[in-house]
């Protein structure tokens, strides 16, 4: 009873580290436009600066992907942690457009280390027979961090002083309480070898999973442009058409598709891997539709609704998606495989982020928006086709 009782608290703790660590990548969502404000750029450099953290989050899931295996958790959480102090410390230096680049990208480095070890820290350090609880822990924290970003820089920036600087002030001494818990967390990997034995990841995927990765690819793809398009742009149009100059609500709104995906993450035990990608392709679609909806009729509500709807679908998809590929996958390129679309997945976040950005001049943020959600659409609907024709459960 003890060991349990000591293990889940070493769990929640991990998990709380995984939280920090994601709460830092979305502190900056609710503060761009008075980053504009200050500096003077464009709506396309909004795109940009937020698709660095994407290119972050890849280049570190290619290049360190399985380095926890070798040297540790630790480690790999640790370096992970001072990426995202460094990406604090660029913010509260920020005195240019180079340091925003520079935060996000750190930043991004910092998710891309976290995202894999940080999930398979919490579920070892669980109780035996845990794993299920766990998973939600990592689920949690992960989504939950990602959620809270936003809402805790609109907060303080609309409530508290120092609006540029006080969240990363905050989030540096929650980065510093973080590494103290985690060189107090014992190392689960046992058998370690040095950083040079390491080779990089090679992603790729071999010809019997294809069938099953097209459709999730592409859901992965869309379910993370959508939140690409709401994290980088939503608070634009929140001030610009809706007069919403509140930095709390801006970050409000944003932080609810995060926490709906996490109960669309949770919502798969009970649906089933079968039918959580098609009816979570189908929440995708409906989220674009209420987001075309507020963009043409500049209703708040309906960007509310698209968040919350959107957000399931994010959630449904992407754990479906991921439990489908992990199944079709042979066990040996599993881990390549999963890492290929977690690549596919975070593309989602830069590349139509940065076509709203270039559309945004000619057109304007509602246009380009409308022709986001055009694009999206037809990709999750080729997806939907092909679910219903060849449904994943078949295969996975």
């Amino acid at each position: 009873m003890d060991g349990d009782r000591r293990g889940w608290r070493q769990c929640l703790l991990s998990g709380a580290v995984f939280a920090v660590c994601m709460v830092g990548t979305t502190l900056p969502t609710p503060l761009y436009g008075l980053y504009q404000e200050k500096f003077g750029f464009s709506e396309l450099t909004v795109t940009v600066v937020f698709a660095v953290y994407a290119f972050g989050v890849i280049g570190a899931l290619l290049l360190a992907g399985n380095v926890s295996d070798a040297v540790g958790r630790r480690p790999v959480l640790l370096t992970g942690l001072g990426f995202a102090a460094a990406s604090a410390v660029c913010f509260l230096c920020a005195a240019g457009l180079g340091w925003l680049y520079a935060g996000r990208l750190l930043s991004g480095l910092s998710a891309g280390l976290f995202t894999g070890a940080a999930t398979v820290y919490v579920i070892e350090l669980a109780p035996h027979g845990g794993t299920s609880r766990a998973t939600f822990v990592a689920t949690a924290a992960n989504m939950g961090g990602l959620g809270c970003g936003p809402l805790l820089a609109g907060v303080l920036a609309q409530y508290a002083v120092w609006p540029l600087y006080l969240p990363f002030a905050v989030h540096l001494a929650m980065v510093a309480a973080s590494v103290a818990v985690l060189l107090w967390l014992p190392e689960t990997v046992h058998g370690t070898r040095p950083l040079t034995a390491v080779r990089p990841q090679r992603p790729g995927v071999p010809s019997q999973v294809r069938a099953v990765f097209g459709p999730a690819a592409i859901a992965s793809f869309v379910g993370f442009a959508l939140f690409g398009v709401f994290t980088s742009v939503s608070p634009a149009f929140l001030a610009r058409s809706l007069d919403v100059d509140n930095h709390a609500v801006s970050g409000l709104v944003v932080a609810l598709a995060f926490f709906a995906s996490t109960a669309g993450q949770l919502a798969v035990g009970r649906v089933g891997t079968r039918r959580s990608l098609p009816l979570g392709c189908a929440g995708l679609f409906a989220g674009l539709a209420l987001l075309a909806g507020a963009l043409r009729w500049d209703l708040l509500s309906l960007v509310v609704l698209s968040a919350i709807v959107g957000g399931c679908g994010q959630g449904l998809s992407f754990r479906g998606a991921l439990s489908a590929v992990a199944g079709a996958s042979p066990a040996d390129r599993r881990a390549a495989v999963i890492s290929t679309l977690f690549v596919v997945a975070y593309a989602g976040i830069s590349v139509p982020v940065i076509g709203v950005g270039v559309l945004t001049g000619p057109i304007g943020l509602e246009g380009a928006g409308l022709v986001f959600i055009a694009c999206m659409a037809v990709l999750v609907s080729i997806a939907v086709v092909y679910l219903r024709r060849r449904p994943v459960g078949a295969r996975a």
